[in-house]
């Protein structure tokens, strides 16, 4: 039985059903010469596997700086300028939600030689405490990770909103004890080695356990969602930030209950 399809013709002289296609209108054929021509996408979709890479490069990069500080026994006027460019590139990071590796990465230099020449400055006056900071950190992070993973902890928008409150006034009460200790000794006696001082530094400590957990949850939701890679170099860069400030609040917070003999 003949097909009445009129996409195909009657059977040719050798038994064999050819092909034919309807001829298209000039309609048609203006709007295929007017198609943009097929071009591969740009980007693909971040994976963890991304984000732990750069997280190596970022923290890497952070690292090398400050082993390099401290080797060449950078001054603390030197290391206080770097601390001043690194926090305006994080603010221009965070802000602009920039994604471009040359900021994250000259945050990473500028706050690597920062926190070496502290690391010196506490190392000098403490034996030891510095590689207990370290491990402290790896720790915490391990830890973190693990409540993460198992799902014993999952952040909610509620508890986000209330970290990043805490966080901003636990930023404002450490400014407001800076400027007071410019008229007082201590100020308000929150970095000093007190009981308020030791709670302030928990409650630091706590906060920066708090940001790696919203760091993860926020990786996997672009994970998943499939945001662009470059997105990663992002990521990264809030891990990083995260660990920085858990590393230094661990040193001080150590630094309070070792003695400087």
């Amino acid at each position: 039985m003949e097909s009445r399809n009129p996409i195909f013709s009657r059977r040719g002289s050798t038994g064999q059903r050819t092909w034919s296609t309807p001829t298209p209108s000039v309609q048609q054929l203006d709007a295929m010469y007017g198609a943009p021509s097929y071009s591969p996408p740009t980007s693909r979709p971040m994976t963890i596997d991304d984000v732990v890479v750069r997280g190596f490069m970022t923290l890497g990069t952070l690292v090398v700086s400050g082993a390099l500080a401290w080797y060449f026994n950078v001054s603390f006027g030197v290391a206080a300028l770097s601390a001043l460019v690194g926090v305006v590139l994080a603010l221009i990071v965070s802000f602009r939600q920039s994604t471009n590796p040359a900021l994250i990465l000259g945050y990473a230099v500028c706050y690597g030689i920062f926190v070496g020449v502290v690391s010196r400055m506490y190392e000098s006056l403490y034996s030891g405490i510095v590689l207990s900071a370290v491990l402290g950190t790896m720790v915490a992070f391990g830890g973190m990770l693990a409540v993460y993973a198992l799902k014993i902890f999952r952040p909610t928008p509620k508890v986000t909103k209330f970290v990043i409150a805490a966080a901003f006034a636990f930023v404002g009460l450490a400014l407001l004890n800076l400027i007071a200790g410019f008229f007082v000794d201590g100020g308000l006696g929150l970095r000093t080695d007190s009981p308020i001082g030791w709670i302030f530094s928990i409650v630091a400590i706590l906060l920066g356990c708090f940001f790696l957990l919203l760091d993860f949850d926020e990786v996997e939701r672009g994970a998943r969602a499939g945001v662009p890679e470059k997105y990663s170099w992002l990521m990264a860069f809030g891990l990083t930030l995260s660990l920085v400030w858990l590393y230094l609040e661990i040193l001080r917070f150590i630094s309070y209950f070792t003695n400087n003999d």
